[in-house]
């Protein structure tokens, strides 16, 4: 469905062109959920940019169901770390939730139905009239969710969603992500520096070294369906995995491929 053909991103610098990403090739299937993970700084956010349309690559291209992406398509949902400025905080969670839906000139009774689905899929379904200011930071992240799956969408691009809150409420919003995912049939690409994270969620790993960066390995994540945060991560199959990406980020560190 998502294809990305030799990516590559540099930006001016005083002495030329300083290379970010450098000749990536992946490929998401409808269904798939992929986790990126690499090194902090090494260009995750820049190519999970590049995916939405919100960056224009220097090279290469990415393809939505062989259309080219220059520019956020449609059914295609970001959500973003910094939950806080991405909610409007004058307004309620129904109206934060509803307005792609607005802009999209959805019925009134429509929008109010797939509001209502969605702080259901999430959990919250009594905060409607609140205002996100008053909501836990979990809460928030998960208003955020809520909005991306009101909009139904295909395919949803995650930028470390869960870096900015507590070890509990992140494990609880891991599982939360796993749920709507396999309830809402979308494809998921999800960008962490959380190792246990991107095991634990993914059904495939793509490995990135520090920039400018390559992809190391892709792996598929042969664990069961249904996870939880403490048998999942006790199997040695869980280790196994975890130990190899690891092993990968550290032995790599320059963005220059292993022979």
């Amino acid at each position: 469905m998502l294809s990305i053909d030799h990516l590559g991103m540099a930006w001016p610098g005083v002495d030329g062109p300083v290379e970010t990403v450098h000749d990536i090739s992946l490929e998401v299937a409808e269904g798939d959920f992929v986790c990126i993970v690499g090194p902090s700084g090494c260009g995750k956010t820049t190519l999970l940019k590049c995916l939405s349309g919100l960056l224009t690559a220097t090279s290469g291209q990415v393809s939505l169901h062989g259309r080219p992406v220059d520019g956020p398509p449609e059914r295609m949902a970001l959500v973003f770390q910094e939950y806080g400025r991405s909610l409007f905080p004058w307004m309620t969670v129904q109206g934060n939730i509803a307005l792609p839906l607005r802009q999209q000139r959805v019925p009134r009774a429509e929008r109010e139905r797939a509001v209502a689905a969605a702080l259901e899929a999430v959990d919250l379904p009594g905060v409607a009239r609140q205002y996100p200011w008053q909501l836990s930071g979990g809460m928030q992240q998960r208003v955020a969710i809520a909005r991306a799956l009101a909009y139904q969408p295909e395919i949803m691009l995650m930028d470390e969603p869960f870096a900015s809150v507590d070890a509990q409420t992140r494990a609880d919003l891991e599982d939360l992500i796993r749920s709507v995912w396999r309830e809402y049939r979308m494809s998921v690409v999800l960008v962490t520096h959380d190792i246990d994270e991107a095991v634990y969620l993914g059904e495939r790993v793509v490995v990135l070294s520090d920039k400018p960066t390559v992809v190391r390995e892709e792996l598929t994540v042969d664990l069961p369906a249904d996870r939880d945060q403490l048998a999942t991560k006790a199997l040695p199959e869980f280790n196994e995995i975890r130990s190899r990406v690891y092993n990968l980020i550290r032995r790599a560190p320059s963005g220059r491929p292993t022979v």
